[in-house]
This record gives C-alpha cells, structure tokens and sequence, in this order.
C-alpha cells in the first residue's frame, strides 16, 4: 500500500483546504457505485481502485476530469459537460484536467466513437450526486426544507429567502454526507449546457497556437530520435554502417531498436542527436541492408485482390440469415451479381507520431505521448519494461489526429527502448513518409454482392459476403475458426441494416495478408457499406424504384426501433434535400444511409457531369445520433467525416509492390483540399433516444451515395474505389 500524508496528497491534486471528491469503485463483475471520497483517509483513498472525476475545494476552485484524449473528436469540452450539467456550475467556472493513465479513472481510451454513449448517464450521476449532497449541506445549515434549496452557478440558493452559499462555502459539510444512490437527473427539456452550442474551451488555444502537443514538448537533456524502418515492413537487418551518420553535428548515438506490432517485432536503426534537424539529417546519411526478400511476393497489393476475388462465392461464416437465400436466388427470373473494392488506406494524422520517453535508472519511467489512451499507454510501457505500472508516469497532451492510427503505440515503444539504451529523455518523431509508407493501414476489403427479384418484380433475395483480412485474427491473435469476425459486422449486419429482404444472408470470408492493418475511421464500415449500400441502388434500378422509395419500403411492416429510426432519418432526407425534385440533364443524386456505432446517418449527394468531369454540387445529410452534447461539435465530426469519406473514394489508396508502399507523402497520397470541399447541410434529428456515436458514423455512406450519384447522372457503376473524378466515363460497370 501506497503511504502519504494528507499535506502532500492535497498538494499532489492541487488542491488547498478541504475536498469533496466523488468518484467510481469497480466491482469483479463489472458494475460501479459512487463514493463519497471527502472523509477517507488518503492512504485508504490510495489503495482502492477509484475512478474520481470531480474535485471541488473550500478555496472555490472546481475541477473535472476529462479521462478521454482529445484528438480533435472534442471530448475536452464534452466530457466536462456532462458532469458540469447536473452538477450545475457554469463552464468558465472550472477547470479541466486531463487523466493521467491510471487505473482510479477507469477506461480512457478513446475509441469506437464511445466516450459519450458510454458515460452518458455515469458523469452526470456523479454530478447529480455532488449536487445534492451540496444542496443538503445548505438545506442543514439553514434549517431549511431540502425543497426549498436549489443549484445554479455554484452556488446553492434559498428560493423564499434569497439567501445563497457557494459550493467552497458548503464543502467541508457536504463532504461529511453520504453520496445518492439513485441521484434524480434532469429531463432533457431542462438542460441548460447538453444540447446546446457551448464554446469549446481548447479552441482558443488551439487557434492561437498556446495549446501543447508532444511535438512542443521540451525537457532538460533531451535527446531526438529519428529512425530508419525497412522500406518492406517486415525486414530484417543485415548490415548497418554508420560511419557518415556519426560524423553529422550534433549525432551523439546510433542504435538498434524495434518496432513492437501486432503483425510482428520489427527491426528498425534509430540515430540519436541534440536535435530533429541533426537525427533527421544522420538518418539519411545512414547505410543499411534490409533482408526483404520473403515478403517482396506476399506483401503486394496486386495478389491480395487476386486473393480477394479468388475467395468470392466460397462458404462464409453468418452474421445473420433470413430464410434460404440459395433457394430463392436460383428460383430468381432476374438475378444481380457484383463485386464492390475498396481499397488500403493510411491515416495519415496532421501530427505525424511522436512520443517522448524517459527510462530513468530508478528502475521508474516517464512519458509524453500522442496517443488515444493514456491507461493502455502505461499498461504497454510496464508491460515492456518488466516494471509495476505505477512505476509509469503518464502525460497526455493534446493529439494532433489519430483516426485509430494512435491506437497502436508502436512509436511510443520505439521511444523508450531509445530512452533505456541512452540513458536520458527522447523524443521520437516520424516523419510524414514514415506514418504513410509504415502502417499499419485500413485493410483493403470486397463485397461480393448477390440479388434476386421475382416475377412480380419484387426482391426475394439479397446476399453480402464481405472478404478481407480479420482485425480480430491479426491484431487480437484471436482464432476465428468458422465463427465471423464479429467487429467486421457493423453496419451490415441485421441489426444495424434492417431492411426486411425475404430471404437474406450476411457473412464474412477471412483472407489473410502480411500487410500490417488497424482501426481507421469507422472501421470495417467504411469499406462494407460502400458495397452494400451501392448494390441496394442497383437493385432498386434493376425494379424501376426510386432508390429511397426501395429502401423505405423495405422497412415497412416494422415496429422496433431502429427500424423506425432508419425510416425517419430517410423521410427527413427525402424532405430536407427536395429529393423529389426533377434534375436538369447532367446533373444525378444520389443516396445511401447507414448506421453505425449505435448512430445513422444518410447523405444525399448531389452532382453535376461536364466533359466526364464530375462536380459534387451539394450533399444534404441528415443523422440520428439520440441525445448529444454539443450541435456544433456533431456537426464538425460530420463534415470531417465527410471529408475523409470523400476523399477515400476518390483519392488514391494505398498500393505495395515488392513489399513496398508505392505512395509517401501527400504529393502520392492526396487528401481533400479545402477548395474542393462542397456546401454541405446538415440536419440533426431530435429525440430522447440514448446516445450514439458521432466520431465516425457519417464517413460509412458517403461513398455509395457519391457512386449512386454519378450513376445517375451518366449510367456509369463505380464499383471499385478510389475513382478518378475527372475521367468518370472509363469506370464502366462491370460484373462479376
């Protein structure tokens, strides 16, 4: 047990005086319960597993926890707000901390568009709990009724007196009762902060350049680390001569280090100098001999595909399956078959990765890293330096991107082998052809699309196998044996997709590849929905429908939630894009609707063709997402979603040859330039609902509904991405 004075764990939390501090205990099956910290003893407080995010002093300082990373998804403000809500203060009137990795804050990885559908209802229960004890303070204080006492600003005020105490004035007595269990929250009709367009308090910063990132970080002795990886992923060393490097100014070391991965330990030479520019400058000066032969075959795009299409039409393991697909297919007068590619794609972050590690000869270890979670961060540097996590002392600042790149903490690995072999801080820093051309990426995936439609022209059967390699298999090292990989289902699977197809099969192929793959933006939906949501078009072409009259049909005759939902979204759509208005010669729309991590979303996409050219005009989106914090932020993770979504349909992706990524920098791997961006709308709906994600719901449709439009407009089906906007007419359609 950790032992300390009361003096020096206040002075540890920067606090003055007394506390009321609230916080989670975890149980073995999972479930929490509220404490009320204020009266325990510190060591007794140091010794039980705590998720504490609220801290309020009798010197009037308010502090919240925010226990999620912000990569720019916004949960700096969010967080916050949840808890600043119910517990009624006003948000320039507190403080906002970040967590620091350890195990007393619970999960803060931020991923899976989860931070706010995960602790919708927790954070305000824990501020509502800290609202009552404090209205009970005062309500004791001044002998009052307990309804006669009510929150607002911080203070807790007398309604027939007028009469009022700050919370640093109740404190030390609030923090002497016991916590609520079942503290009432507030309706959504009285919510003052959530819902509303409250300013985010890290854009000033952000704006003004004063926000810190890894990359500003400085420390006394501090070394940098630039590091040659193998152009072929996988690589060995051969040789290394380092005899041009050493002689740069500044270089103090060259050594060998590693890359630990999922996908394997690779080898890698880092060049240690007083500064980036002179390690930067060692590392292109320096010789080594790569060992790559083994993967110059397997590692290329070219016979992934192959592979990919090699494997369409096998058995596949079932996400869901309605009725017998085979019959109904084969008793089909007309029959639709297709195969939809997507391809690999990098992240591709505006920060490049970047971490600082210092291994100090205290056997105790130091970090500053951009990565999504700073408990996983401190978990994986104890885990490879043999050391008891609290031995590992975790910063996180801002991060400039992530995408579910930063998930993976390969760099920040690198950063403290360096660190233990030097013997001082390092930072590492990659460059922006080593964060494209090393991985891990998107994975590249096919859609093996199958339709019947009957004789009265109705569907009667519908089929999507989706191939690709396993996240769950590479990088969890889970067998998958003849059950699906279960993350891959999401968006297509029955309960997300809810169209009610007679006869129905949903299923996944694992192919394999030494292609190093991780989560990007929406995950495996990014690629499914492109394939599944395109096909549906073409069924609705192949039955002369209107495309958002099939679907909306295909929903009839359900009553369960997200089938209403999924209706509504498509009706607000139909109404909010003028969907029904004839378009000019030229022009074509197009739609396609989603839903993923618990939220939907649908765009109508809407474009012009000249010269086989094709223009995005407008896209109209409208998306469900339940309860929300903040409109404005929901609308920025949409339009960022938007353009990555646009982007990865139409700029390149990423291809190997001999082992090697062909594409570098953004001069090889382009993204969308702010003079392409089209005027985009969008349309929140409104209801009670339980949160769902917004980090990356709207990115899934995009692409079908780009396709769809240029289908209409010029009879041209794109079923392989990316595509060239200005040369539409040579991607014919083609079928399997």
């Amino acid at each position: 047990m950790n032992s300390t004075d009361r003096r020096s764990f206040l002075k540890a939390a920067g606090l003055t005086g007394t506390g009321l501090f609230l916080g989670f205990s975890a149980t073995a099956n999972g479930t929490t319960k509220l404490l009320n910290l204020g009266l325990a003893d510190p060591k007794a407080v140091l010794s039980v597993e705590l998720h504490p995010f609220i801290i309020i002093n009798n010197a009037g300082g308010i502090t919240l926890i925010n226990h999620r990373p912000d990569m720019g998804q916004g949960s700096w403000q969010a967080v916050p707000t949840l808890i600043a809500e119910e517990l009624e203060v006003d948000m320039d009137q507190i403080t906002i901390q970040q967590s620091d990795g350890a195990e007393k804050y619970g999960s803060q990885f931020a991923v899976g568009s989860g931070t706010i559908r995960s602790e919708w209802t927790r954070l305000r229960q824990a501020g509502a709990a800290a609202r009552e004890m404090l209205r009970q303070a005062a309500a004791t204080r001044w002998n009052a009724p307990l309804a006669e006492c009510y929150a607002q600003s911080a203070t807790i005020k007398h309604r027939p007196s007028g009469r009022s105490l700050t919370y640093a004035e109740l404190v030390e007595e609030a923090s002497k009762l016991p916590v609520p269990k079942t503290p009432a929250l507030k309706a959504k009709k009285d919510f003052t902060l959530l819902g509303t367009s409250v300013r985010r308090p890290d854009i000033p910063a952000k704006s003004s350049g004063k926000a810190i990132y890894t990359m500003d970080v400085k420390l006394p002795g501090m070394l940098y680390a630039s590091i040659a990886h193998s152009p072929v992923i996988h690589g060995k060393i051969k040789s290394i001569d380092d005899t041009q490097a050493l002689k740069v100014p500044g270089v103090t070391a060259v050594v060998k280090t590693e890359r630990p991965i999922p996908h394997g330990n690779a080898e890698a030479v880092a060049v240690v100098a007083t500064s980036y520019w002179a390690a930067l400058k060692g590392r292109r000066a320096l010789i080594v001999d790569w060992e790559t032969a083994d993967y110059e075959t397997t590692m290329t795009t070219a016979r992934f595909v192959a592979d990919l299409r090699a494997a369409a039409g096998k058995p596949s393991a079932t996400y869901s399956k309605t009725g017998d697909v085979n019959a109904a297919y084969d008793a089909a007068p007309t029959k639709l078959e297709a195969l939809y590619e997507t391809p690999f794609l990098a992240h591709a972050p505006m920060e490049p990765e970047v971490a600082i590690a210092h291994v100090k000869a205290d056997g105790t270890c130091e970090l500053w890293a951009s990565v999504q979670g700073p408990d996983m961060a401190k978990r994986q540097a104890a885990e490879y330096l043999k050391i008891p996590a609290d031995k590992v002392t975790v910063h996180m600042p801002f991060l400039g991107g992530g995408f579910g790149r930063k998930g993976s903490f390969d760099f920040m690995l690198e950063a403290i082998n360096i660190s233990r072999q030097v013997h001082a801080p390092v930072k590492v820093t990659w460059t922006r052809e080593d964060d494209i051309t090393q991985g891990p990426f998107r994975s590249g995936m096919l859609s093996a699309m199958r339709g019947g439609i009957d004789a009265k022209g109705q569907l009667s059967a519908f089929e999507h196998t989706f191939i690709g390699e396993s996240l769950v298999r590479q990088v969890f090292k889970a067998p998958l044996g003849n059950k699906p990989d279960g993350i891959a289902g999401e968006g297509i699977s029955a309960k997300d997709s809810p169209y009610a197809f007679p006869n129905a099969h949903i299923g996944f192929i694992n192919v394999k590849t030494d292609i190093p793959i991780t989560f990007w933006r929406s995950v495996y939906a990014s690629t499914s929905i492109f394939g599944h949501e395109s096909f549906l078009d073409e069924l609705a072409h192949a039955t002369k429908k209107d495309p958002l009259t099939l679907r909306l049909e295909l929903l009839k005759n359900q009553d369960d939630e997200v089938t209403v939902r999924f209706a509504n979204v498509l009706n607000t759509l139909q109404q909010k894009a003028d969907w029904n208005k004839p378009l000019p010669p030229g022009q074509g729309k197009g739609i396609a609707i989603s839903r993923a991590f618990e939220s939907i979303c649908a765009h109508a996409v809407f474009v012009s063709v000249n010269n086989n050219v094709v223009k995005i005009d407008r896209i109209v989106t409208v998306l469900d997402c339940g309860m929300y914090v903040n409109p404005d932020n929901v609308r920025a993770q949409t339009e960022g979603n938007i353009v990555m979504g646009i982007t990865a349909a139409t700029k390149k992706g990423i291809t190997f040859t001999k082992g090697r990524a062909d594409q570098s920098n953004f001069d090889t791997y382009p993204v969308l330039r702010m003079g392409e961006m089209p005027p985009v709308t969008i349309h929140l709906i409104e209801n009670e609902a339980a949160p769902g994600g917004v980090g990356e719901p709207g990115l899934p449709p995009l692409a079908p509904a780009l396709c769809n439009a240029i289908f209409n407009a010029t009879g041209h089906r794109i079923r392989t991405l990316p595509f060239d906007m200005d040369k539409v007419v040579a991607y014919r359609s083609t079928t399997k």
